[in-house]
């Protein structure tokens, strides 16, 4: 991270690694216990685990929502809190939501039917803030996936609220670690704890965090409702990764950086999306609202779509796979998907883990030979 972010009086690395721990007697156990039940003995303030939770997961809500600066919910997976934040929504409501980002998100919004649904580019904050003049809901993403554009947030946050309409942030990408779009302005900040906050590829979950007690409570009664809960062992691994993220994106975000300007010089390489790059569109835009870049760097290269997907099948060090935010690194096609037809087909977005940096470039460029 670039900047100093600190939470009250201790900073965010701090925090993730002893939020959520409750005071502990002589003799109990230093982490908070996987909770596996349903279901407690009556006399107590919780007795059902899909309306009251459990403490696993009280202390991974707890530790996320004193990060972002709100009060979280720890859904089924990312999509599970994405619904939630729909299903805020009445029927003909206008939405707003970005051309480059999470597909099934625009899925979720298109295929439902109740929306009228309007795609912008949030690289540019004016034509933004002119759609989404009378809308309900504009769903924002920074940076996007998979090609990195950067949104103004503080200019749509302060517009889009000015004018009544609801702003919703996916902050997986950068982490509340890198941005807090709630002190940008946002009214709800939703992740998927399925990437870097659980970060080993072994869970789904999904986050929304908000400051607003209203939007909290009816969140919370939309994720009871449509049983769109957490399993008890996902809560426990995401709380554990959430303890290393700090260390894991560092890490990642240093190769990552290193790599972009690498990649930026190769001459088989047509063209590097990474915010951190000076000469990055998004960069200015970046510096002065996050904390960091990020892990997450596309690149496109010469000879299309095949020779893209000869580079996947070449890497060695790297996996060929989808997802991101892992310790281990990933690439993949991104074209290749339904709904994809604004990118470039031979772009490749690369999450970048926490393999040593020689050993990652060594890969790129011998399948970038490879496949010359």
């Amino acid at each position: 991270m670039t900047k100093e972010h600190s939470t009250g009086r201790l900073r965010a690395e701090t925090v993730c690694v002893g939020a959520g721990r409750t005071p502990m007697r002589v003799g109990e156990p230093l982490n908070v216990p996987l909770i596996m039940a349903s279901n407690f003995r009556a006399g107590h303030a919780g007795e059902y685990a899909r309306d009251d939770g459990t403490a696993t997961w009280a202390a991974l809500e707890a530790a996320v929502g004193a990060l972002e600066g709100g009060s979280a919910l720890a859904f089924a997976s990312g999509m599970g809190a994405t619904a939630a934040i729909a299903d805020l929504l009445p029927p003909g409501a206008r939405v707003v939501v970005p051309r480059d980002s999470y597909i099934a998100m625009r899925v979720l919004f298109d295929e439902a039917g109740r929306w009228e649904v309007r795609t912008v580019d949030i690289t540019d904050t004016e034509a933004t803030l002119a759609a989404a003049a009378g809308a309900d809901l504009l769903w924002l993403e920074s940076p996007t996936n998979p090609l990195l554009d950067v949104a103004d947030l503080p200019a749509l946050c302060k517009g889009a609220r000015a004018a009544g309409v609801r702003v919703v942030v996916d902050n997986t990408f950068a982490t509340p670690l890198l941005q807090r779009p709630l002190e940008l302005g946002a009214d709800v900040v939703m992740h998927s704890a399925t990437k870097f906050i659980g970060g080993h590829s072994d869970l789904l979950l999904g986050l929304t965090v908000t400051a607003d007690p209203d939007l909290y409570k009816r969140l919370r009664r939309r994720r009871e409702l449509a049983g769109a809960t957490p399993g008890g062992l996902e809560v426990f691994l995401a709380l554990r990764g959430l303890r290393t993220m700090p260390v894991r994106l560092r890490q990642g975000e240093r190769s990552a950086a290193a790599l972009a300007q690498r990649l930026h010089e190769h001459p088989q390489v047509a063209r590097v999306r990474y915010p951190g790059l000076p000469t990055d569109p998004g960069h200015a835009r970046a510096a002065a609202q996050m904390d960091g870049f990020g892990a997450v760097l596309s690149f496109e290269v010469h000879g299309g779509a095949a020779r893209a997907d000869a580079v996947c099948e070449a890497v060695r060090v790297i996996t060929s796979a989808t997802s991101l935010g892992g310790v281990e690194s990933t690439i993949e096609r991104r074209a290749k998907l339904p709904r994809q037809e604004h990118v470039p087909p031979s772009l490749l977005r690369f999450s970048v883990g926490c393999e040593h940096l020689d050993d990652l470039w060594s890969d790129l460029e011998a399948a970038l030979a490879a496949t010359a």
